[in-house]
């Protein structure tokens, strides 16, 4: 069986799904070839979107905010010819070579760009292969209305429903199947094991705080202003990529014990000897902290998709954000003195957890190809 799965670089998120897909289909004797979508249509464009991105997203916050509200605002292309419709279908011609070289039994699209292309292959060439779109946030991109013939659509969870059908999805396309993530999300070892394991205090609360891959956010202050509080615990703290926050944040002095970290791909283990999480909410970390159990505190949230995500938390009961008038230590004050509070909030992650999700979507396009 041969599997496409499409991405696209935008942050790490999209990539890190496919690759979780990638190696459970491949260990169960799949070909699986991932497409960096836009790198393949034009490498600058490509660079362009991504480099774009990053930028938007942490130094133009509000003209990304704005962009996205018109997009979402935006009414679906009935096929115009227009030249940006032109042009995404002269980009999908260049998809449909790659497709028809490859010939693969199931297309998995992890990106909305990459669900409109394969969009437009099944509308306009009547694509064979069976399609399957991913969500990997808690609501859905403005431009989903325009991949509503892929075969399905994986949700995170069935409360989006709702927002499925308003898309113009039928209720049979929908599989709220979760966000894919590493199955290594699906065990869990004791807190004083994994404490353990990072030579902390096995009997001491302990509270992790991730700023994504690239650590976004003043990493710096927040860890300050955690560092005040009133209370015995310690500190887990993820850099990832910046290493110059690493380095900054490594001459520091603090009064609590805080371990800090680069880039680690023991992000499972770290969420185990947590208590709670502090953390720009990305559907990925999302994803693994629910599978978790893990409270969240919100900081630095990504206009668009991350707000979406903080609403979805929120709503749902998993979650307190910082705010203007809201800040990081009273939250996490009120988090660790009111352990009822905490461990509702646990439960309301596991409630709407999906651990399994890697398993779940793979297993379905094994057995959509199978005839099963």
């Amino acid at each position: 069986m041969k599997v496409l799965i499409m991405s696209v670089t935008a942050g790490q998120g999209h990539n890190s799904t496919a690759k979780a897909m990638s190696a459970y289909l491949t260990d169960n004797g799949c070909d699986v070839r991932i497409l960096d979508t836009l790198r393949y249509i034009n490498t600058f464009l490509g660079l362009t979107v991504d480099k774009g991105y990053l930028f938007l997203s942490s130094k133009a916050k509000l003209a990304y905010k704005s962009a996205y509200r018109l997009a979402e605002k935006r009414k679906k292309s009935e096929l115009e010819i227009s030249p940006s419709a032109l042009t995404v279908r002269m980009a999908a011609l260049k998809i449909k070579k790659y497709v028809d070289n490859y010939n693969p039994d199931v297309i998995i699209c992890t990106h909305v760009f990459a669900g409109v292309f394969i969009d437009i292959l099944k509308h306009d060439y009547d694509l064979k292969a069976k399609s399957i779109g991913i969500l990997t946030d808690f609501a859905f991109h403005p431009y989903w209305e325009d991949g509503v013939e892929l075969d399905f659509v994986v949700v995170p969870d069935k409360i989006l429903m709702y927002q499925a059908l308003q898309k113009g999805f039928e209720e049979n396309q929908v599989l709220p199947f979760g966000i894919p993530i590493n199955p290594r999300f699906e065990n869990k070892i004791s807190k004083q094991e994994a404490r353990r394991k990072l030579a902390l205090d096995e009997n001491k609360t302990t509270i992790l705080v991730m700023g994504g891959s690239m650590g976004y956010g003043n990493i710096g202050k927040t860890l300050e202003s955690i560092d005040k509080i009133d209370a015995d615990f310690q500190v887990i703290n993820v850099c990832g990529n910046n290493k110059r926050t690493k380095e900054k944040i490594d001459k520091m002095e603090f009064s609590k014990t805080v371990l800090n970290l680069g880039f680690t791909d023991n992000i499972d283990e770290l969420m185990d000897a947590a208590d709670l999480i502090v953390s720009k909410p990305g559907g990925l970390t999302t994803s693994e902290a629910l599978a978790k159990g893990l409270p969240m505190v919100i900081v630095n949230p990504i206009p668009g998709q991350e707000e979406r995500n903080t609403e979805f938390l929120l709503n749902n009961g998993c979650a307190m954000q910082v705010t203007n008038t809201l800040g990081i230590e009273e939250i996490i004050y009120i988090m660790l003195n009111n352990k009822g509070k905490l461990e509702l909030m646990k439960n309301n992650a596991l409630a709407i957890a999906h651990k399994d999700s890697t398993k779940k979507i793979c297993n379905f396009a094994l057995d959509l190809c199978s005839g099963k």
